[in-house]
């Protein structure tokens, strides 16, 4: 008998596959969202619909990145909303770690674990993560290569964390909960949930 990938290899190499669709080449990302072992909804990083893509037209520059893109994980999302399919307690798998405004996206969207192939930039996922109860997974090669830790900086009490996201809650040490999917309880949905 040969050996099989786990769950989150599995759909890990699905999100692969659906980067393969991203229009903008300056960075090919997938993302897919997973319940109960259900591939929910699918987005990769593209143009707004309806208007030409950057690998067609060129890129709309701004600090050094494409704004011009919807990200994998927020058009995996509005794919979802879009024809109506809840998402509350899934897993999003992406091949890139969400950048802040993504994460927040997912976090708002009730998904319950990121399981990610690459980390890309922003480390304040981790903290709030952590702070949210939302598991982070690094999956493949991400697993063998965490992202620096940065050291923390005092806020006083009742201040906002500055735009770069230092602050108290940064942590020194990466900490990433690596239970494979197979070891999950299985959701229960709530009485009159969805699909």
């Amino acid at each position: 008998m040969t050996a099989r990938d786990s769950w989150d290899e599995y759909f890990m190499n699905i999100a692969r596959q659906v980067a393969t669709r991203a229009t903008c080449d300056r960075k090919h990302v997938g993302a897919l969202l997973v319940r109960d072992r259900t591939i929910l909804s699918t987005g990769y990083n593209g143009s707004i619909r309806g208007l030409p893509h950057c690998d067609d037209v060129g890129h709309m520059m701004e600090n050094g990145h494409c704004v011009a893109t919807v990200h994998a994980e927020a058009n995996a999302i509005i794919q979802a909303a879009r024809n109506g399919v809840r998402i509350d307690g899934a897993t999003i798998y992406t091949t890139a770690s969400p950048c802040w405004p993504c994460f927040k996206l997912i976090a708002n969207s009730g998904c319950v674990r990121i399981a990610f192939g690459e980390f890309y930039r922003d480390q304040r996922i981790f903290e709030y993560a952590k702070e949210l109860g939302i598991v982070l997974l690094a999956v493949g090669e991400a697993a063998a290569f965490p992202p620096p830790a940065r050291e923390p900086v005092e806020v006083p009490r009742g201040e906002r964390l500055p735009v770069d996201g230092a602050g108290p809650r940064q942590r020194s040490e990466l900490q990433i909960d690596d239970t494979p999917m197979e070891d999950l309880p299985p959701q229960v949905d709530a009485p009159g949930g969805g699909p």
